[in-house]
């Protein structure tokens, strides 16, 4: 991240402080819904190479709660899906808007934007890293627990860019984090032992995984690019969040799914809708955690 400018790319490179300001100004985006407004009027530009719904609507209502405007650019109707370089669209962009939020694919690609633009961007996600999904998902836990020191959270499933986040977060928080995949879909171990936590663990069996578990947390088995096929999803069959595992954490457990969710497969039906499903605040949170980074981001905060 440049002294220039603020941009919101992954929690490993913010400061604890920064962190928690953001979340801070989410808490209370919520609480004074609509109330708050930029200083003047801003222009979000948004570039979406993947599919979104949550991202893409919540920026953009965000935007517009918060007095601004929002231009959005999919690949497949601009110059984008012509031929036209990113590189080149930036350029251009960083001279009509205020702020650009990018989702695509190629990690490195949004940091060599970043050398190019002259106003901040934002991470809407990689193939890597769900920034702005994480910050959300720990609003919705501030909601629920008087502090998070020593909760237990178990990231059950694929490890992908969601749990890469996750790993990221550990940084700035002092909560456990169990991670349970299977063998061979454990994140990265670069990506772990550059945070050098000891609250990390992996395990092999999700059992042993959700055992005392405050919050148990999973996404889709097969994501956004990703070849489905019945081994891959044979492979991940005993990760399913469901009744009988949660029964395994001895305790009152919330659920946390990033979504969209592929019911049957990775969460069934019954955690879902149940009681102790926390996904519809975390859906709803995402709103008042884009509001932040945005005025973060712009400085207004």
């Amino acid at each position: 991240m440049t002294n220039k400018f603020r941009h919101f790319l992954n929690l490993n490179e913010l400061k604890s402080s920064q962190v928690k300001s953001i979340l801070k100004k989410s808490h209370q985006l919520k609480k004074d819904y609509r109330k708050i407004k930029f200083s003047k009027k801003k222009i979000l530009a948004m570039i979406f190479e993947k599919p979104s719904t949550r991202t893409r609507v919540s920026f953009e209502v965000g935007m517009k709660q918060l007095d601004g405007d929002v231009v959005i650019l999919d690949h497949a109707d601009t110059q984008l899906g012509r031929g036209e370089s990113l590189e080149d669209t930036i350029k251009v962009l960083s001279r009509y808007v205020d702020i650009i939020v990018y989702r695509g694919s190629d990690e490195k690609q949004i940091y060599d934007l970043c050398k190019l633009s002259t106003v901040p961007i934002i991470n809407g996600l990689t193939d890597d890293s769900h920034p702005c999904q994480i910050l959300a998902d720990i609003m919705t836990l501030q909601e629920n627990f008087k502090s998070l020191d020593k909760i237990n959270i178990s990231w059950v499933g694929d490890g992908n860019n969601v749990c890469n986040s996750w790993i990221h977060s550990c940084l700035h928080f002092n909560y456990n984090l169990n991670i349970t995949c299977p063998v061979g879909n454990f994140p990265k171990k670069e990506i772990i032992e550059k945070i050098k936590s000891s609250k990390i663990k992996l395990f092999d069996d999700p059992i042993l995984a959700v055992k005392n578990a405050d919050v148990v947390v999973t996404d889709t088995w097969v994501s956004m690019g990703m070849k489905n096929s019945p081994e891959r999803l044979k492979k991940f069959k005993k990760f399913q969040i469901n009744k009988e595992l949660l029964s395994k954490t001895n305790k009152k457990t919330f659920f946390l799914h990033c979504l969209p969710a592929h019911r049957g497969c990775e969460v069934t039906d019954e955690v879902m809708d149940g009681e102790n499903s926390l996904v519809w605040n975390e859906a709803e949170n995402r709103l008042y955690v884009h509001q932040a980074i945005l005025l973060w981001c712009l400085k207004e905060i």
